[in-house]
Protein backbone atom coordinates (compact mmCIF):
# COMPACT_ATOMS: atom_id res chain seq x y z
CA UNK A 1 0.00 0.00 0.00
CA UNK A 2 1.12 3.48 -0.94
CA UNK A 3 0.04 6.40 1.24
CA UNK A 4 0.22 10.09 0.66
CA UNK A 5 -0.55 12.65 2.88
CA UNK A 6 -1.22 15.99 1.13
CA UNK A 7 0.11 19.26 2.56
CA UNK A 8 -3.03 21.02 4.03
CA UNK A 9 -4.45 23.55 1.90
CA UNK A 10 -8.62 24.08 2.56
CA UNK A 11 -8.78 20.50 3.08
CA UNK A 12 -7.27 17.76 4.79
CA UNK A 13 -6.80 15.65 1.69
CA UNK A 14 -5.33 11.49 2.19
CA UNK A 15 -4.38 9.11 -0.92
CA UNK A 16 -4.36 6.11 -0.58
CA UNK A 17 -3.01 3.38 -2.86
CA UNK A 18 -4.16 -0.48 -2.26
CA UNK A 19 -3.99 -3.68 -4.20
CA UNK A 20 -7.49 -4.36 -4.53
CA UNK A 21 -10.63 -3.61 -6.88
CA UNK A 22 -12.70 -0.26 -6.92
CA UNK A 23 -15.55 -2.91 -5.80
CA UNK A 24 -13.50 -3.96 -2.45
CA UNK A 25 -12.71 -0.32 -1.01
CA UNK A 26 -16.23 0.58 -1.93
CA UNK A 27 -17.40 -2.71 -0.11
CA UNK A 28 -14.70 -1.41 3.12
CA UNK A 29 -15.67 2.00 3.00
CA UNK A 30 -19.37 1.52 3.87
CA UNK A 31 -18.58 -1.15 6.48
CA UNK A 32 -18.26 1.92 9.14
CA UNK A 33 -18.43 -0.24 11.78
CA UNK A 34 -15.47 -2.40 10.77
CA UNK A 35 -13.03 0.62 10.42
CA UNK A 36 -14.45 3.70 12.52
CA UNK A 37 -16.35 2.47 15.12
CA UNK A 38 -18.43 -0.73 16.00
CA UNK A 39 -20.54 1.25 18.17
CA UNK A 40 -22.25 3.39 15.34
CA UNK A 41 -25.96 3.62 15.07
CA UNK A 42 -28.00 4.12 12.01
CA UNK A 43 -27.00 2.99 8.64
CA UNK A 44 -23.76 3.96 6.48
CA UNK A 45 -24.21 2.15 2.96
CA UNK A 46 -27.23 4.08 0.87
CA UNK A 47 -27.75 7.12 -0.14
CA UNK A 48 -29.71 9.35 2.48
CA UNK A 49 -28.42 6.38 5.26
CA UNK A 50 -27.90 8.63 8.34
CA UNK A 51 -24.98 7.88 11.06
CA UNK A 52 -24.55 8.78 14.22
CA UNK A 53 -20.42 8.05 15.38
CA UNK A 54 -18.88 8.59 19.46
CA UNK A 55 -15.77 8.63 21.05
CA UNK A 56 -17.19 8.62 24.38
CA UNK A 57 -17.76 12.12 26.18
CA UNK A 58 -14.99 13.73 23.57
CA UNK A 59 -16.66 13.41 19.57
CA UNK A 60 -20.07 13.19 18.93
CA UNK A 61 -20.99 13.34 15.47
CA UNK A 62 -23.92 12.82 12.91
CA UNK A 63 -23.46 11.91 8.95
CA UNK A 64 -25.79 11.36 5.85
CA UNK A 65 -24.81 9.86 3.00
CA UNK A 66 -25.19 12.38 0.20
CA UNK A 67 -23.37 11.00 -2.90
CA UNK A 68 -23.26 7.48 -3.44
CA UNK A 69 -21.63 6.34 -6.75
CA UNK A 70 -20.77 2.43 -6.32
CA UNK A 71 -17.48 1.75 -6.95
CA UNK A 72 -16.62 5.47 -7.05
CA UNK A 73 -17.33 7.22 -4.59
CA UNK A 74 -18.73 8.50 -1.23
CA UNK A 75 -19.51 11.43 0.58
CA UNK A 76 -21.10 12.08 3.60
CA UNK A 77 -22.20 15.94 5.13
CA UNK A 78 -21.72 16.66 8.75
CA UNK A 79 -25.11 17.18 10.28
CA UNK A 80 -24.41 17.89 13.81
CA UNK A 81 -21.23 17.72 15.50
CA UNK A 82 -19.65 17.86 19.17
CA UNK A 83 -16.02 18.11 19.83
CA UNK A 84 -15.41 18.39 23.51
CA UNK A 85 -11.85 19.27 23.57
CA UNK A 86 -11.81 22.66 21.81
CA UNK A 87 -13.64 25.77 22.34
CA UNK A 88 -15.64 26.00 19.28
CA UNK A 89 -17.60 22.48 19.49
CA UNK A 90 -19.53 22.47 16.31
CA UNK A 91 -16.73 23.00 14.04
CA UNK A 92 -17.70 19.76 11.83
CA UNK A 93 -20.88 21.50 11.24
CA UNK A 94 -21.82 21.63 7.47
CA UNK A 95 -17.97 19.89 6.50
CA UNK A 96 -18.08 17.17 4.29
CA UNK A 97 -16.10 13.91 3.92
CA UNK A 98 -15.49 12.73 0.56
CA UNK A 99 -13.85 9.30 -0.54
CA UNK A 100 -12.96 9.20 -4.18
CA UNK A 101 -12.29 5.83 -5.73
CA UNK A 102 -10.15 5.74 -9.18
CA UNK A 103 -8.19 2.57 -11.22
CA UNK A 104 -4.38 3.17 -11.32
CA UNK A 105 -2.90 0.49 -13.06
CA UNK A 106 -3.53 -2.90 -11.43
CA UNK A 107 -4.16 -0.81 -8.09
CA UNK A 108 -7.17 1.26 -6.36
CA UNK A 109 -6.74 4.74 -5.77
CA UNK A 110 -8.83 6.05 -2.71
CA UNK A 111 -8.75 9.76 -1.92
CA UNK A 112 -9.95 11.02 0.99
CA UNK A 113 -10.74 14.58 1.92
CA UNK A 114 -12.67 15.60 4.44
CA UNK A 115 -13.87 19.16 3.32
CA UNK A 116 -13.71 21.99 5.67
CA UNK A 117 -10.62 20.96 8.33
CA UNK A 118 -9.14 23.08 7.44
CA UNK A 119 -5.64 24.08 9.51
CA UNK A 120 -7.08 27.66 10.54
CA UNK A 121 -9.18 25.26 12.76
CA UNK A 122 -8.72 24.57 16.46
CA UNK A 123 -9.32 20.82 15.88
CA UNK A 124 -7.46 20.62 12.79
CA UNK A 125 -4.19 18.85 14.41
CA UNK A 126 -6.12 16.29 16.74
CA UNK A 127 -8.66 16.04 13.64
CA UNK A 128 -6.22 15.67 11.04
CA UNK A 129 -4.43 12.82 13.47
CA UNK A 130 -7.63 10.82 14.33
CA UNK A 131 -8.30 10.47 10.52
CA UNK A 132 -5.29 9.62 9.61
CA UNK A 133 -5.30 6.79 12.21
CA UNK A 134 -8.75 5.45 11.15
CA UNK A 135 -7.72 5.48 7.58
CA UNK A 136 -5.24 3.31 8.15
CA UNK A 137 -7.87 1.14 10.29
CA UNK A 138 -9.75 1.58 6.85
CA UNK A 139 -6.52 0.16 4.98
CA UNK A 140 -6.38 -2.54 7.12
CA UNK A 141 -9.76 -3.49 6.42
CA UNK A 142 -9.45 -3.38 2.59
CA UNK A 143 -6.01 -5.41 2.11
CA UNK A 144 -6.74 -7.61 5.30
CA UNK A 145 -10.23 -7.81 5.94
CA UNK A 146 -9.95 -6.45 9.46
CA UNK A 147 -9.84 -3.17 10.27
CA UNK A 148 -9.20 -1.52 13.82
CA UNK A 149 -11.98 0.58 15.13
CA UNK A 150 -13.29 1.82 18.54
CA UNK A 151 -14.71 -0.65 20.36
CA UNK A 152 -18.99 -1.15 21.41
CA UNK A 153 -18.84 1.24 24.30
CA UNK A 154 -21.65 2.27 26.65
CA UNK A 155 -23.07 5.24 24.78
CA UNK A 156 -22.98 8.46 26.98
CA UNK A 157 -26.32 9.05 29.05
CA UNK A 158 -26.56 12.87 29.17
CA UNK A 159 -27.63 13.81 25.39
CA UNK A 160 -24.84 14.29 23.01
Amino acid sequence: MKEEIKKPGADFTVDLEVAKTPRVVFAAINNVRGWWSKALEGHSQSLNDEFIYRHGEIHYSKQKLIEVVPDKKVVWLILDSRLNFIKHKSEWNGTKVSFEISKKGNNTMLQFTHQGLAPSLECFDACSGGWSYYLNSLRNLIETGKGEPDPKTKKPTAGK
